[in-house]
């Protein structure tokens, strides 16, 4: 599936993109999850800190 949704991203003439994958913990259970999200190349450290 990587290969495929790496494909689709480099289309010529779109916009840079990322996959911003963040480690998130659990308040419950104390164990983390991993929350994947693809954004725009501009929008990396906004995605980040919020």
């Amino acid at each position: 599936m990587a290969k495929k949704v790496v494909a689709t991203l480099k289309k010529e003439g779109g916009k840079a993109y990322a996959k911003v994958i963040r480690a998130v913990k659990s308040p419950k259970t104390g164990s983390y999850t991993f929350k994947e999200e693809i954004v725009a190349l501009d929008a990396v450290q906004d995605t980040l800190k919020g």
